[in-house]
């Protein structure tokens, strides 16, 4: 599968805010100085975890901030 040379972020101006977020979620997690830590030196497990956590509190964010919505609503949109 190719990648395609046009995957640029859909919100340029949020790499500094992920980044943060990443440190922060890190930091929870108790990898403390990840920012100084080369991550090439970590195991697949310790970095996709940070991933992960990150992944599953911005999920818990949105849901919590999601207007009241039948799940037809939800299937609905997902359809389109």
């Amino acid at each position: 599968m190719s990648r395609n040379s046009s995957n640029k972020p859909a919100a340029p101006n949020a790499y500094g805010f992920l980044n943060n977020f990443k440190y922060e979620v890190a930091n929870e997690l108790g990898m403390n100085n990840y920012q100084n830590i080369d991550k090439g030196q970590l195991t697949s497990r310790e970095n996709g975890y940070v991933g992960g956590y990150m992944v599953k509190k911005m999920i818990q964010y949105a849901e919590q901030n999601m207007p009241n919505q039948s799940m037809s609503s939800a299937a609905n949109y997902q359809s389109k």
